[in-house]
């Protein structure tokens, strides 16, 4: 039995790099898979055999011979079929439901943002809200709810993989949100939900492997502080899903005001809430509901310091040291190869550069905080779609059967049985 498992947990992944090969580079014949992939030509026929046989690759002649002034037929190229199946990404934010349809290919067939009242969004009112969404954007793109595989959701805050709720999230009023048990009871998908963060920090994975591999980590300054670890070539979550919590790490006890009702988490010093508080000089205790902040308060803010303007200078410096501490613990307890800032607030990078050094600098010995390589990056909303796509992507490369391997019960929902490769 050990034996077979462990045959078919090979095959599994070699299905997965034949997949991965053609999603990322195209047409391609067997002999060039096999060459990219470094896979016996035995096992690269017989995996993209029975992939034909289940629809989920194409074969189609190339218009150039199999060598130069070769005669006869072209070479037979390997293709993904698109429409094999799809999957919906759904990034849920402050105010803003943001779906994407996507193909077999990776590709995003279509994309819609829906609108929804986060003051008012509870356990309650959301899940019927989201479910309501997602059947709209369907009915919209002509895709019967039954061709869709999976739907994976990003959420900001505290996000339980384990339970499928956010529990805490400055995208809802209330707490405790159930997600993926009301999307897995209104459609016919696996549903799957992560910390937005994860889903950048899978991302970069996805698109430079040998840049961002082994152990590294994501920390996003934006409307909250989030961060993704990749710890030993895997995302890590942790035992609930809600691993890598670090705008919600305490920097001072009894501290500033966090929008999580706590005192002193790192997110108090440098979201773009507790900036504006900074440089306007209020109290630390005021409500970060009641501060004006937000994309169009922070650009204000960047606007300022690089006029000259010395509180929000001041402001910028001050949190760029609150980060320094804050990744002076990163560094010490994961050693991490690569460190990743990104988010909105990296437009300032320059105003918070020196205090991140000096907080740095004083809260670690040298020994520890000379081991790691920073990566700056310029914010890009399509980090966290991206990384919903490689993920969901990656299931289905090892899952996903097609139509000669998967039956279709009266729910709907695919059974599980599969017919042995």
């Amino acid at each position: 039995m050990t034996r077979k498992a462990d045959r078919d947990q090979i095959r599994r992944q070699n299905r997965s790099i034949i997949l991965q090969a053609l999603r990322r580079n195209g047409p391609m014949a067997r002999i060039d898979l096999g060459q990219m992939t470094r896979l016996s030509p035995a096992t690269v026929t017989a995996i993209t055999s029975d992939l034909l046989d289940q629809g989920l690759i194409l074969s189609l002649e190339s218009e150039e011979p199999k060598a130069p002034l070769a005669r006869g037929r072209p070479r037979t190229l390997l293709i993904l079929n698109p429409d094999a199946v799809f999957t919906i990404g759904v990034r849920l934010s402050v105010n803003n439901i943001d779906m994407s349809l996507v193909n077999f290919a990776g590709e995003v067939t279509k994309d819609k943002r829906v609108k929804f009242d986060s003051a008012a969004a509870d356990a309650d009112s959301f899940p019927k809200d989201l479910v309501e969404a997602i059947h709209a954007f369907l009915e919209e793109a002509g895709v019967s709810a039954t061709r869709v595989r999976e739907i994976g959701v990003a959420a900001q805050g505290v996000v339980e993989t384990e339970t499928g709720l956010v529990a805490w999230s400055p995208a809802f009023a209330g707490r405790k949100i159930p997600i993926v048990e009301p999307l897995q009871s209104a459609f016919s998908a696996e549903c799957y939900i992560s910390n937005d963060t994860n889903m950048i920090t899978e991302a970069l994975h996805w698109s430079d492997p040998n840049r961002y591999s082994g152990t590294f980590a994501v920390i996003m300054l934006d409307y909250g502080v989030g961060m993704g670890l990749y710890l030993n070539n895997q995302l890590f979550s942790g035992a609930s899903g809600t691993a890598a919590e670090f705008g919600h790490a305490n920097h001072i006890p009894g501290g500033a005001l966090c929008r999580c009702g706590k005192n002193g988490c790192l997110e108090a010093y440098l979201s773009d809430y507790a900036l504006v508080r900074a440089a306007t000089h209020l109290p630390e205790n005021t409500d970060p509901i009641s501060i004006n902040a937000g994309v169009r308060g922070l650009a204000r803010l960047i606007e300022l310091a690089s006029s000259g303007d010395e509180d929000a200078r001041n402001a910028f410096h001050e949190a760029g040291r609150v980060l320094g501490y804050g990744v002076a613990r990163v560094i010490a307890m994961i050693d991490p190869k690569r460190l990743v800032l990104t988010g909105a607030a990296m437009r300032a990078f320059s105003f918070m550069e020196k205090g991140m050094w000096e907080g740095l600098e004083e809260a670690l010995v040298e020994d520890l905080r000379n081991n790691f390589a920073l990566d700056v990056m310029p914010w890009n909303e399509d980090f966290i779609r991206s990384g919903l796509i490689a993920q969901s992507m990656e299931r289905l490369d090892k899952d996903f059967l097609g139509k000669a391997s998967r039956s279709t019960n009266l729910s709907g929902r695919p059974d599980s049985k599969e017919v042995p490769a």
